[in-house]
């Protein structure tokens, strides 16, 4: 199969476009299943992740059907292909406000982060957000982060597909923090968390019980801060992200 090494940036927007050219050009035709990801990350030298993220893409855009565990499966072609566009489409700041007003922020959804890039910032900003949060929540911050939580706890009874209590908790610790950069990194962020190839990773790799073992994650995190234990809260974030990058991550190894 001609392919070429991909050693740029953006790396799953470059594996996407070979693999599409090659459906276009019919080396895989509709019906026909690509080649598993283990070997595409092979024969492309990139991490098994970057080809997730690429495969994702292409589903958002229709090209592919992403049966986990079943491979990949490639469609018939759109009525209408759409030509020189991202290979993903984007949350508006408008469609953002109807998702929860309360998360909707000026940012530049145009500009999207791929989900396991976006995953491995938060890792490195949240943990030490939540310790500043431990070190300077004021009483009423506290109150706010704790109705956070429960809306994140009826969100899961309620199978929610959006998960406003979740970001907004998360925000919240970022507010807490006393640091204004950090609130808006984390804002910006989560915006990009429920772009479409988020949404896509979330529907074929969330677990079952993944939204009850967050909430326990979550109820950890709390504690740490009404604690005011600055090395509690950073190691209960880290873990929760931790968490969350094996699910999504799993078979990539």
């Amino acid at each position: 199969m001609p392919v070429q090494v991909i050693d740029n940036q953006r790396l799953y927007r470059q594996i996407a476009d070979q693999l599409r050219a090659l459906i276009d050009s019919g080396e895989f035709p509709p019906g026909s299943r690509l080649p598993a990801e283990r070997e595409l990350a092979k024969m492309l030298g990139v991490s098994r992740a970057s080809v997730r993220e690429a495969m994702i893409a292409l589903e958002v855009i229709g090209l592919v059907d992403v049966r986990v565990g079943n491979g990949v499966l490639v469609c018939e072609p759109p009525v209408k292909a759409p030509t020189n566009e991202p290979v993903m489409t984007q949350v508006t700041r408008n469609q953002w406000k109807e998702l929860d007003p309360e998360l909707a922020i000026e940012v530049d959804f145009s500009a999207e982060i791929p989900p396991f890039a976006l995953l491995q910032a938060r890792r490195l900003i949240e943990p030490e957000a939540a310790a500043l949060a431990a070190q300077n929540v004021s009483d009423q911050e506290l109150v706010l982060i704790h109705q956070a939580f429960e809306r994140n706890c009826q969100d899961n009874r309620e199978g929610s597909h959006t998960h406003p209590g979740d970001r907004l908790f998360h925000i919240r610790i970022a507010q807490a923090s006393g640091n204004p950069a950090y609130s808006l990194m984390i804002q910006h962020l989560l915006g990009h968390r429920y772009g479409s190839m988020f949404q896509r990773l979330q529907a074929h790799y969330t677990s079952d019980d993944m939204p009850l073992r967050s909430e326990h994650e979550h109820r950890l995190i709390l504690q740490a801060l009404e604690n005011r234990d600055p090395e509690a809260a950073r190691q209960a974030m880290a873990d929760h992200l931790d968490e969350v990058i094996r699910i999504f991550s799993r078979g990539t190894a």
